[in-house]
């Protein structure tokens, strides 16, 4: 059989979980809270059970919760927005996969920026197409535009940003979605905006939505997660917006890809979506989790990278090691008992800059633990 991704292996986030679950180590590596999902919305989710809304959802998603999502996103969007501007999808990773198909053709070229999500380049190169990688500035892991500009060739048809962005947890700026607006303007090209943790984001920092940008809304699609929203990453629940016309496209993929999405948590979200506390809190929550994470490690010799977004917090461990990245996480997984995902992986030559991504969207006593042993080391 001739494979259509030879290069292809385990992700690395399923490696280090098996391997924190086999040496029974703290799981700091993969992106998943350890407490529990609001017993409202699960209360909500059951009563759905109960009432029924068992059977296929419209494939675009349940009304009332496009409404809902239209309302929540309409409020700073610079593009109308409705129901036919919104698709729910089995997960974030399914509507960037259903975005790149429905736009990538073989031979056109797609520019991703690096350290990137490890599903954005499979799936670029399942349709044939190129993936060309430009890589964050090393220092601050910036946005190096006059580079995302040179990349630019006749054959680009997609730019992908990742805002908050993981693994870095960096956060573009206004003014970098001005440069990026200049990069596309006049051109064919559609920006794919990864926008998962659109509410997880520190420092009274505001997220830049390509939707809000007058000039990049008309030529994006947005992706979002309920599962990173609300905890509950399991669920493989989210959305993805753009504007009406290339939403009918969209959909055209998504139909054969999946149909439609479980239906009680459509009708349990859309309820819960009334009170925007629900997700408007998230930033203060995080925010005490990653702070009181980093005043935990201040004994130690891993030395932080400033994290504005995301529940991931970089570390580098200069200071203690000069192992490869990956090395040092599976010697602190096998031999200190706690896992963290090493950085190397989210480049594609492998880049070494010292790092590992831990993930604080845990409780205190399971950060805490995972502190006293990284102090010891």
């Amino acid at each position: 059989m001739k494979s259509k991704l030879p290069h292809a292996g385990t992700t690395i986030f399923t490696v280090m979980s098996g391997m924190a679950a086999e040496y029974g180590a703290i799981n700091l590596s993969q992106g998943f809270p350890d407490f529990p999902v609001s017993a409202e919305l699960m209360e909500r989710i059951a009563y759905y059970y109960r009432e029924g809304k068992n059977q296929y959802a419209p494939m675009p998603g349940v009304p009332a919760l496009l409404e809902r999502l239209s309302a929540k996103h309409g409020v700073h969007a610079a593009l109308p927005l409705d129901s036919s501007s919104i698709t729910i999808t089995p997960g974030a990773t399914a509507a960037l996969y259903t975005a790149i198909a429905t736009l990538l053709h073989p031979g056109d070229e797609a520019i991703v920026l690096e350290p990137a999500y490890d599903s954005y380049i499979p799936a670029i190169e399942l349709q044939g197409a190129k993936a060309v990688r430009v890589a964050l500035r090393v220092e601050d892991y910036g946005v190096p535009w006059h580079e995302v500009e040179a990349a630019v060739t006749e054959r680009t048809r997609m730019i992908i940003i990742n805002s908050p962005h993981n693994p870095t947890g960096t956060v573009l700026s206004s003014e970098d979605l001005n440069r990026l607006a200049g990069i596309v303007r006049d051109t064919p090209i559609t920006v794919l905006s990864d926008e998962v943790y659109e509410h997880i984001i520190f420092d009274e920092l505001r997220h830049h939505s390509v939707l809000d940008h007058p000039e990049l809304c008309s030529r994006s699609i947005a992706v979002y997660s309920f599962g990173k929203t609300f905890h509950a990453t399991g669920w493989k629940i989210g959305y993805m917006i753009a504007p009406s016309a290339l939403m009918k496209e969209l959909r055209k993929v998504h139909q054969f890809m999946v149909f439609s999405v479980h239906s009680p948590l459509q009708y349990a979200l859309a309820d819960y979506l009334e009170r925007p506390e629900h997700y408007l809190s998230l930033p203060q929550f995080y925010a005490q989790k990653r702070d009181f994470f980093l005043e935990a490690m201040k004994a130690s010799r891993f030395r932080p990278i400033p994290c504005k977004g995301t529940y991931f917090q970089l570390m580098s461990y200069a200071d203690i090691s000069e192992r490869p990245d990956r090395e040092m996480a599976e010697w602190l997984t096998k031999e200190h008992g706690v896992a963290a995902i090493p950085l190397s992986p989210f480049f594609a030559d492998s880049r070494q800059d010292g790092v590992l991504r831990f993930c604080f969207a845990k409780s205190e006593t399971t950060l805490q633990q995972a502190a006293d042993i990284l102090c010891k080391i």
